[in-house]
């Protein structure tokens, strides 16, 4: 492609960064091409254009990976600013159920707004999907947040979006590996959210080297887990980064790390990021190269979060 095809494309920043350096050209001319002079955001993905360079020299390659997006899952989003009786209404507006109720666990067949402590803010909520399913799972949240935008929902530091996905068909090894990735990319999976969610900086997602005083003895926990109920017992709360203490409960793990949004983008993003993680370490076991489990789209949303956040 030219520059001129490049630049009139729709293809991501990121994407449109990759390709003209491919083409030969230098940071700060892609800075003023794409990013009105914002020499930072081209240094950053001119890094990694160069680092998957140097993988693919030294024939670095990912494992065979087949991805296929039917794995059970459901979502929470924690909101303040819309009143429940609006929330109903425009839930019904945008095709679904949504059901005033107080706080529980219990899962259901429709939406429920339920009751939230930790949200600052009036009108603080929780609104909770039922079991989705894949496509059909991802038009639901599509149209939830349509309906939580009409109804004037609001987010801030205190509210997260966690994501739950049924996982009764992973192995004791399956569980052990995917626990021990995520540890070793926690820094990666910390680039793409805010700096209040990064490390162990919140109460309500602690990273999973905080059941031990080093990542050493963290993985050496994990690994000495002769079964599932000896792993889950490894966790004394469920307020870490990826909660597997809802086993127990519900058969499912539940990835708290991400802030709080009614942006339909980064929950689908998130989602399928969260969902190949799960299918990459069940068909191939442990990785430390979050490349190898996103697909080429998810590549360039990963970069150009990580981008937009570095400040």
């Amino acid at each position: 492609m030219t520059q001129e095809q490049i630049l009139q494309s729709s293809f991501t920043k990121t994407k449109k960064a990759y390709l003209l350096f491919d083409l030969g050209y230098t940071r700060s001319q892609v800075a003023e091409l794409i990013t009105n002079g914002n020499y930072g955001f081209a240094h950053n993905i001119w890094k990694k254009w160069n680092d998957q360079r140097t993988e693919q020299t030294v024939n670095i390659t990912a494992l065979p990976f087949e991805f296929s997006f039917n794995r059970s899952f459901g979502i929470e989003l924690e909101i303040y600013g819309a009143s429940r009786d609006r929330l109903i209404q425009e839930f019904r507006t945008a095709g679904l159920t949504l059901v005033s109720e107080s706080y529980n666990h219990n899962t259901r067949n429709h939406w429920k707004v339920v009751s939230d402590a930790s949200i600052t803010g009036g009108e603080g909520n929780e609104i909770v999907s039922p079991v989705l399913y894949g496509i059909d799972g991802i038009e639901q949240i599509k149209k939830a947040c349509i309906a939580l935008n009409r109804a004037g929902a609001k987010i801030n530091n205190s509210c997260g979006f966690h994501v739950h996905f049924g996982i009764t068909d992973l192995t004791i090894d399956n569980i052990k590996n995917l626990a021990k990735t995520h540890i070793e990319m926690e820094n990666s999976f910390d680039s793409i959210v805010p700096a209040s969610r990064r490390l162990n900086n919140n109460t309500y997602c602690k990273s999973l080297t905080s059941i031990a005083s080093s990542k050493t003895l963290a993985i050496n926990k994990i690994e000495a887990a002769t079964s599932i109920r000896e792993f889950v017992s490894i966790f004394t709360t469920r307020y870490v980064k990826m909660n597997f203490q809802s086993y127990t409960r519900q058969g499912t793990v539940e990835f708290r790390q991400h802030s709080g949004t009614t942006t339909f983008s980064k929950i689908k993003n998130w989602v399928l990021i969260c969902a190949r993680l799960i299918e990459y370490t069940k068909q191939n076991g442990f990785t430390n190269n979050i490349n190898y489990i996103l697909n080429e789209s998810l590549q360039d949303y990963f970069n150009d979060r990580t981008v937009d956040l570095a400040a």
